[in-house]
């Protein structure tokens, strides 16, 4: 679970509360008329911005920010510099055993398409490709989030005119008509606010960055089976991953020995 996120929302939201209750009371900032501009009108937008067989994915996608995929960059490279042992002292054909028995889909499959002899360029040119059709899928399934962090304000904006309007038109007449309008005003642009950067900017921000934890490991399975297939050395191989890492991190696995 990225706990994270859960403790970023707990501290957002009570700390908001704290300020409401610290002088005020919840009910003053529940106005109906203000959820139906801001939630109902970003939503409907939303909704109105994607086909519905992206919109029946968006549990998924909140699903992968509150329980994303763990990713071990060193596992991968312990697992790569095993499989160039093998394929220095065995041979390539050798690691077909290996690739079958990978969880990882495109770990098996870069293994497999060295098996099979193709041309080193060639399966550079597929990695790349199935690489960059990873990050297109990850950044279609954050737009929903991303797009909400920016219509949320301007909704809250819109929500904002249309009080003042009312207000404006209630002046001279009956004072609760001016008060009315007046919380409309603001309560719409509390809610864009907190909407947008309590709620769906943290989802885009988690997806974001399983996205790239995903993309570094899938980056070192090319670097490191191109270099099996290539003939290098495992140490200088896995010198070379390891480079593609933060020092702190190479620092945690030695300290760990």
């Amino acid at each position: 679970m990225n706990i994270t996120i859960i403790i970023g929302w707990v501290i957002s939201f009570g700390l908001v509360l704290f300020g409401i209750f610290n002088g005020g009371q919840i009910d003053w900032f529940i106005d109906v008329a203000s959820l139906a501009i801001t939630v109902g009108g970003t939503i409907g937008c939303l909704i109105g911005s994607f086909p519905l067989s992206y919109l029946k994915n968006l549990p998924k996608y909140l699903k992968l920010a509150i329980l994303p995929k763990k990713f071990n960059p060193q596992s991968y490279i312990e697992q790569i510099v095993e499989f160039a042992k093998i394929a220095r002292t065995k041979g390539l054909i050798s690691l077909e055993d290996s690739a079958n028995k990978c969880t990882d889909p495109f770990l098996k499959e870069s293994l497999m398409l060295i098996v099979d002899a193709n041309d080193l360029d060639k399966v550079r040119s597929m990695l790349d490709d199935a690489i960059d059709f990873m990050c297109e899928r990850h950044e279609k399934g954050r737009l929903f989030f991303e797009k909400g962090v920016s219509i949320f304000p301007a909704f809250g904006m819109l929500g904002t005119l249309v009080g003042l309007v009312n207000m404006l038109k209630g002046m001279g007449e009956d004072s609760s008509n001016l008060s009315n309008g007046m919380a409309t005003a603001l309560i719409t642009t509390f809610y864009g606010s907190l909407f947008a950067n309590v709620i769906f900017a943290p989802i885009a921000a988690s997806l974001k960055n399983s996205h790239e934890q995903e993309l570094l490991c899938m980056q070192i399975i090319e670097e490191g089976v191109l270099s099996i297939a290539a003939g290098s050395n495992p140490r200088l191989i896995q010198e070379k991953l390891e480079f593609m890492l933060a020092q702190t991190d190479i620092k945690k696995k030695g300290d760990s020995k």
